[in-house]
């Protein structure tokens, strides 16, 4: 593999820092950024940042055995990262979209057997090549957009069998695909309709079958559950997220979406990696999310798509809890893979800034995942994942919204875009 120079970037945003966890408060707008800036990639890692005229004192009797790209005037950031996607699924729900805007509300539709049922029943349907065949298409559209790391859920199986058969396609798809996949075993995302009236048969089910299972074959890192009103207790979803841990399974959890419902308290309490959603939390949530170092995965298109206002992410950060921004890419209340459109709407209805967006897109969603490491910005011994942006600067990305900018994308220093 020829070592890749890109020179002269009219902005290069590193997201470098001397932080050792994910950001808060001001931290949040430190970017890193290089003016004329350069990078030097080799073997799929990043070996040098600086100006361009610093790296050419190192690297110029070098450049013949490059190949050099000119990034005049372009952005060049990390590759994005998204924290919160349940990109494995079989079919579509577009007749529940219609639905939505006539008047019915999600938590009805999903009541009457639709939402995550019947995704849950056209998933339990496909085939594994089927299921591979969807999602391969997806994180296709996702590297268009600029993201070279997912997480994945599970979650529309819940049955032992096709919660491993989603978890699989995943294994396989992070093994043959571009893009890193890091997968969440989701069991605990609604009850079945087999299990109607019997929900703590169901709880049990989760804990004694299906977590020992996903443990035993290393087919997740994290677990998650969905603590919501008619969906799982605060009680239930402490034994599930429990249960997990001690199986060496991360928490995360689906906190406060609908209704207040102590979830983010919850989280903190349980030492979770993350909350996601979070558009009803309270102020005493958030205050001991920012005291336990909880990240705050924050959906705005799912607010968008759902017509909710969306969680209070200005209020979150003021307050010390750091932030994430995700896609939640799912086919009832977020069927995207823009990571530039949900980092607008982070600006346009969360009131982040243009620079706190992109660390909620980037470094701080990488913490999120755990993969701050290797992703999440631009520095040595990192992978080369990289964007190239057809703007000259960051606060350009957030001001022309609903745009894909993106030019090209460098994944492990092999241009994938």
């Amino acid at each position: 593999m020829k070592p890749i120079w890109i020179k002269h970037a009219g902005q290069l945003v590193t997201m470098a820092s001397d932080h050792q966890s994910a950001r808060t408060k001001e931290a949040m707008s430190e970017l890193g950024i290089i003016e004329d800036g350069s990078v030097w990639l080799e073997d799929g890692i990043i070996v040098k940042t600086g100006t361009t005229l610093e790296l050419e004192h190192i690297y110029t009797e070098r450049a013949a055995e490059a190949e050099v790209v000119n990034a005049a005037g372009k952005l060049i950031t990390p590759g994005l990262v998204d924290p919160h996607t349940h990109v494995v699924y079989g079919g579509t729900r577009e007749h529940e979209f219609e639905k939505r805007l006539e008047g019915v509300s999600y938590m009805e539709i999903m009541n009457a057997g639709g939402g995550i049922h019947a995704t849950t029943r056209m998933t339990r349907e496909a085939t594994e090549e089927e299921l591979y065949n969807q999602t391969k298409k997806r994180l296709d559209s996702f590297l268009q957009h600029g993201v070279t790391t997912i997480e994945s859920k599970s979650g529309y199986g819940l049955n032992l069998e096709t919660e491993l058969k989603q978890l699989n396609v995943a294994k396989k798809l992070n093994e043959t695909h571009a893009i890193d996949l890091v997968t969440t075993f989701m069991g605990a995302h609604a009850v079945p309709m087999e299990f109607k009236g019997r929900e703590d048969d169901y709880v049990a089910y989760v804990i004694e079958e299906m977590i020992p299972k996903v443990a035993s074959e290393n087919l997740a890192r994290f677990i998650d559950v969905f603590c919501e009103k008619n969906v799982f207790t605060p009680e239930q979803s402490e034994r599930i997220l429990g249960a997990g841990k001690a199986y060496g399974l991360i928490p995360k959890i689906h906190a406060d979406e609908i209704e207040p419902y102590k979830g983010a308290e919850l989280a903190a309490k349980v030492g979770a990696i993350s909350a996601e959603h979070l558009l009803k939390s309270s102020d005493e949530g958030i205050q001991a999310m920012a005291e336990s170092g909880v990240i705050a995965c924050l959906l705005p298109a799912t607010a968008l798509y759902l017509r909710e206002e969306a969680a209070q992410g200005r209020k979150m950060i003021d307050a010390g809890v750091p932030v994430a921004i995700s896609t939640d890419c799912n086919p009832g209340s977020s069927p995207t893979t823009s990571m530039p459109l949900v980092m607008n709407l982070a600006c346009i209805s969360m009131r982040l800034t243009p620079a706190e967006a992109l660390t909620a897109a980037t470094i701080n969603a990488a913490y999120a995942m755990g993969v701050e490491k290797f992703a999440g910005s631009i520095e040595p011994g990192k992978k080369a994942d990289i964007v190239m942006w057809n703007v000259p600067n960051y606060q350009m990305l957030q001001y022309a919204f609903g745009v894909n900018h993106v030019k090209k994308v460098w994944k492990s220093g092999i241009q994938v875009v």
